[in-house]
């Protein structure tokens, strides 16, 4: 694929975090870009800036001289516009294609794994960023030292790439990363071997790879790193990381996590000690998150001064952590959903904390609670309350049995409060009541339940 892109592009679900990043890259490679979405946001009114017409609402009359449509796994195939275009035979893609359509002439990251990818991603462009390589990316979030979710690069690009329904194998990166790998997105994947076999065929069927690097302190992504002895045959330069491996090429010893921030000396397995290194963001979960784009980055060149002057001053995606000061009490919102993940944003405040820890929870999906259930129960451990509240299905099936009030029970297991707020609106009510600061407050959910985060920080007086 050359620079350029021509024809006029349709996005359904415009607005979406990875659909818009799309979007963006589409109208900066010089294609015709529209799209359409349920509604209004701080996404699309973006994309209306670049001068992207999106309609509010969708409708088949959207597609009149639409050449391509691009769709996500999450619309449904009784979209009226998807309907309509193929009624009409027109061509329509997978967002993953057009990503690996945007990769495949330029030097790039692609970035998997259960969880992190954002941070992941985000880190990385940043370190090849102050190298000088002026990296273009495309994340599925808001990149703080950005302020947006992507933009073109004329030579090296970042790309968070998704697992969660089978389409990374559509994306054919020059480098790979795998964080972490755990069952997820149970919607999809029936077993650890069908998530293991595609995860395989995305580094070994990747004709274009030169460096795969890998955390070697996961068990699944050691699992995928022990079987690519045939990436290392025909010359993929294979590399791991982590802070308790052994066999890392790049290891973090003395890790010290302080009150939102981090420190390590990272050791190469070769040259030995090369340095300190500091980070800008908390829990020991985003130092292993640091490592691995720090591990890119002097893999691609990068000279460790320049990493080590830079790490500290990356700042994260929006909603990863994000922390707001409410009259004594410490608000904090993250868009993770899986128990691994809540798990070790607890223990994160649990070190920072002054007073209780409160975990405010909206439960995703049947399959979520109906196979992890083991895990969410001790995925709240670090908690002294647990609050949950409405689940959002995702439009799943129920499972027998398995509801809010089976999690509230696992939960209770090894948190004894836990009470259950269906109401979301009523959740900001029940904290002034309950809370007393100091104290720290984490939601745990989607934007909805950061409205009502919002909220409660705006009732005690607090700026969301």
């Amino acid at each position: 694929m050359s620079a350029s892109i021509t024809g006029t592009w349709h996005l359904i679900g415009v607005g979406g975090i990875g659909v818009s990043a799309v979007a963006r890259l589409l109208h900066s490679r010089g294609a015709t870009v529209q799209g359409s979405d349920v509604r209004e946001s701080q996404l699309t009114l973006a994309l209306r800036d670049l001068g992207v017409t999106v309609h509010i609402g969708h409708d088949a009359q959207h597609l009149i001289g639409v050449d391509t449509v691009v769709v996500s796994t999450a619309i449904p195939e009784t979209n009226p516009e998807l309907v309509a275009a193929r009624a009409q035979h027109l061509k329509i893609v997978h967002r993953s294609e057009v990503l690996g359509r945007l990769l495949e002439d330029r030097h790039s990251v692609g970035v998997i794994g259960t969880h992190g990818k954002g941070t992941v991603s985000g880190a990385t462009t940043w370190l090849l960023d102050a190298g000088g390589y002026a990296p273009g990316y495309i994340i599925g979030g808001l990149l703080l030292n950005y302020d947006n979710n992507a933009r073109d690069g004329a030579t090296w690009m970042v790309a968070e790439v998704d697992e969660s329904d089978g389409s990374l194998i559509n994306s054919h990166p020059t480098v790979a990363i795998l964080n972490n790998l755990e069952l997820d997105h149970l919607n999809y994947y029936k077993d650890w071997d069908q998530l293991e076999r595609l995860v395989l065929s995305f580094f070994r069927d990747n004709p274009r790879l030169e460096l795969a690097v890998l955390n070697l302190d996961d068990v699944g992504a050691r699992r995928i790193y022990d079987q690519l002895g045939d990436l290392r045959e025909r010359g993929v330069r294979v590399v791991g990381f982590g802070f308790e491996s052994e066999d890392a090429v790049y290891r973090g010893v003395n890790l010290n996590n302080g009150r939102m921030r981090g420190a390590f000396d990272l050791v190469h397995q070769e040259q030995g000690p090369l340095g300190p290194i500091e980070i800008g963001l908390p829990g020991a979960y985003n130092s292993a998150n640091l490592l691995g784009a720090i591990a890119i980055a002097l893999e691609v060149g990068v000279p460790f001064e320049t990493v080590q002057q830079a790490a500290p001053t990356y700042l994260g995606l929006e909603n990863r952590f994000t922390l707001v000061h409410a009259d004594g009490v410490e608000v904090v919102k993250d868009y993770i959903s899986h128990p691994t993940g809540i798990r070790r944003v607890l223990k994160a405040a649990r070190a920072q904390a002054e007073g209780e820890v409160v975990a405010v929870f909206k439960p995703y999906r049947f399959t979520m609670i109906h196979y992890l259930q083991d895990d969410y129960a001790e995925a709240f451990q670090d908690a002294d309350r647990v609050v949950i509240t409405e689940l959002y299905t995702a439009g799943e099936v129920p499972i027998a049995g398995t509801d809010t009030d089976l999690l509230c029970r696992r939960i209770r297991e090894r948190c004894a409060e836990v009470t259950y707020v269906h109401d979301l609106h009523s959740i900001p009510a029940w904290l002034q009541a309950h809370v007393v600061a100091p104290a720290t407050v984490l939601f745990f959910g989607g934007d909805d339940l950061f409205e009502v985060a919002d909220a409660y920080v705006a009732q005690r007086g607090g700026a969301a």
